[in-house]
């Protein structure tokens, strides 16, 4: 009598198309997991950037009560010298002044930027679109 060796018996192996399905898969939850992540990570970067906005906000308000503040001491200090209806009107001149210069400056820069065009850009880009015009007609 002979015997046969007994083989193990091996589980089948998946097909191809089976590990390109499961590959699939896979790389899909990962960019679900990844874009679930990233959102999470941007709420949050979100959150505490809403915070900051805020405190620039609260200490953009406070120095304007503490600007006032000066204005106030200015008059006051001038009360010492001048009426105090003619150290008000100084006072409240140079404030008028000084927003004056404010503003021409202001308007000499947002003329710099009107139109709000790349001009710069689109003058290069007609200039390339020339260029590959006339090596087209070559």
């Amino acid at each position: 009598m002979t015997t046969t060796p007994i083989r193990p018996v091996r589980p089948a192996e998946p097909s191809t198309g089976e590990l390109v399905h499961r590959a699939t898969e896979q790389v899909t939850r990962l960019v679900k997991d990844e874009l679930a992540l990233a959102k999470a990570e941007m709420a949050n970067k979100s959150k505490q950037a809403g915070v900051g906005v805020g405190m620039f906000g609260g200490s953009g308000l406070l120095a304007a009560y503490g600007l006032g503040v000066l204005i106030a001491a200015a008059v006051l200090a001038l009360t010492l010298v001048w009426p105090a209806w003619l150290a008000a009107l100084a006072v409240a001149g140079g404030v008028f002044l000084i927003a004056g210069l404010l503003a021409l400056i202001a308007r000499a820069r947002l003329k710099k930027a009107v139109p709000p065009v790349p001009a710069e850009t689109i003058s290069s880009l007609k200039a390339d679109m020339a260029q590959l015009k006339e090596r087209t007609h070559r």
